[in-house]
């Protein structure tokens, strides 16, 4: 597998980045701060100009209040007079609806004009997904999708197959298919793309990455966190949506692919539909939906909500590498731990030359997606002493261990630098999207019932017993690794 030769260092072309949804929950959380550490680290370009716009009247004052303690609150760097000068002197504000956007249209011209006749405009939608066809064709209509712009979406791409089509038809009328950057920030993740790295780049691993010597493969989400101000985006979207169909799907992309062609959009896109194509649509049967006890109380709550705060899926990818392995996916908010984990449970030897003792568990790769994250295998070894008693040993890296931390960007840092540079490499396509939610789309027609579970717990009880009897990797302490 090689790496396209994108010189990720070089110059880019001067840039008006228009944030929409500028004063919302993800530019304060993520894009603000990301935007500012991008500026430190030399990766934006030496001319830029930021323009962030919502329907909310802010003054400009204001919203430079609000831009320095998102940074303050929310970022890494240290805010000082001088960066903050530097970052304060390139943004501006405008208030903007998408019926409309004659203010902002007048900021962006100005913008153009002082970068010069090469600049490069990047719309970021960091909008409600009930917003994101009327603020597509907003632009469309105000003259603003011209033939050097991009735009970035958020997920949920749509909430079913039909609408996603929907979304992707008008996105068409407007952009054509290279402006458009479909963002999942989990794949912005170091520790993702390092289940690449691991795979594709050592022997010790490829050869084992299949049905023939792995028994399952999970990917575990579980949040201590609430719904908190997010109640009416859950309402309306579930955990299924927000995070299986998405994220979650898209990691299995990730790791179940056949070696692509190259580390590119050439290459990894289809590499990952194909994953998408094998995959069996979700049996209602095998998927567990729960709901944390005292959500029905949040303000905002219908007293009958069958709304799932957390989900557990089993999920088939009928191909020649992985029939037969099932991916166990799980996620949900308020649960026992706050961790991201990737677990390959590999087969038991053919040969049973010992016993193996209780407690010595089965080999394991297990990845952490933290940032920075780690990779550890679990296996058995000796115990020490006269009798041939296996006890279980580990190996462990973590990514810290590198000089190349310094250089880590955010995924969202990452995804955004990307864009600017026109790499698709780790956005989605439409015809993958469509195809994940033809996947689900038998849960979505014949979803089972969300039941309850305490605050705290690792779910309902049957989610809990979704892989049977060997259990999840997670909660970890019966393997004596916490």
């Amino acid at each position: 597998m090689t790496r396209r030769s994108t010189n990720r260092t070089a110059p880019i072309t001067p840039q008006v980045i228009v944030l929409f949804g500028a004063t919302g929950d993800l530019a304060s959380r993520k894009l603000l701060p990301g935007l500012f550490h991008l500026m430190l680290a030399g990766l934006l370009p030496d001319e830029f100009r930021l323009i962030g716009t919502s329907p909310q009247v802010h003054t400009e004052d204001e919203f430079a209040e609000h831009v320095r303690n998102a940074i303050t609150n929310f970022g890494d760097d240290k805010v000082d007079e001088a960066t903050w000068n530097q970052f304060r002197s390139r943004f501006t504000y405008s208030i903007s609806s998408a019926d409309d956007m004659d203010d902002l249209v007048g900021q962006i011209a100005s913008a153009r004009k002082a970068l010069g006749p090469h600049c490069h405009a990047l719309y970021y939608l960091s909008i409600p997904p009930f917003a994101m066809h009327e603020t597509i064709e907003g632009i469309h209509t105000s003259g603003l999708a011209t033939p050097d712009a991009r735009v970035v979406l958020e997920k949920p791409f749509g909430t079913d197959y039909d609408s996603a089509v929907a979304l992707d038809a008008l996105l068409h009328d407007v952009f054509a298919e290279e402006q458009i950057f479909r963002i999942d920030h989990f794949l912005g993740k170091e520790d993702i793309q390092n289940v690449l790295a691991v795979r594709f780049s050592n022997r010790l691993f490829e050869p084992i990455w299949s049905a023939e010597h792995v028994a399952r493969v999970e990917i575990d989400v579980p949040e201590t966190l609430g719904v908190e101000d997010r109640v009416a985006f859950y309402e309306s979207t579930g955990a299924f949506r927000d995070m299986i169909v998405t994220h979650l799907f898209q990691v299995v992309g990730f790791l179940a692919m056949e070696p692509p062609t190259s580390f590119s959009p050439e290459g990894l896109r289809p590499a990952k539909l194909a994953v998408f194509r094998s995959m069996i649509p979700l049996d209602p049967t095998r998927v567990v939906r729960g709901q944390v006890e005292g959500y029905r109380d949040l303000p905002g709550v219908a007293a009958d909500s069958d709304t799932e705060t957390m989900v557990a899926v089993e999920l088939f990818v009928d191909n020649d590498r992985w029939r037969g392995v099932p991916f166990y996916l799980r996620t949900g908010k308020r649960m026992a731990q706050n961790r991201r984990v990737i677990t390959l449970t590999l087969k038991e030897p053919a040969m049973e030359l010992f016993d193996l003792e209780h407690g010595t568990g089965p080999n394991q790769l297990v990845f952490e997606i933290g940032e920075p994250g780690s990779i550890s295998v679990f296996f058995r070894t000796k115990e020490p002493g006269p009798d041939m008693l296996l006890g279980r040993g580990d190996l462990h890296a973590d990514y810290t261990s590198g000089d190349g931390v310094a250089h880590e960007l955010e995924a969202y840092e990452r995804l955004i630098h990307d864009v600017m540079l026109g790499d698709a490499t780790l956005f989605n396509s439409a015809a993958g999207i469509e195809r994940l939610w033809e996947v689900a789309a038998p849960l979505l027609a014949d979803p089972p019932p969300a039941t309850p579970y305490a605050a705290g717990s690792w779910g309902p009880p049957a989610a809990v017993d979704l892989p049977g009897p060997s259990g999840w990797y997670l909660p970890d302490h019966d393997h004596g690794h916490a």
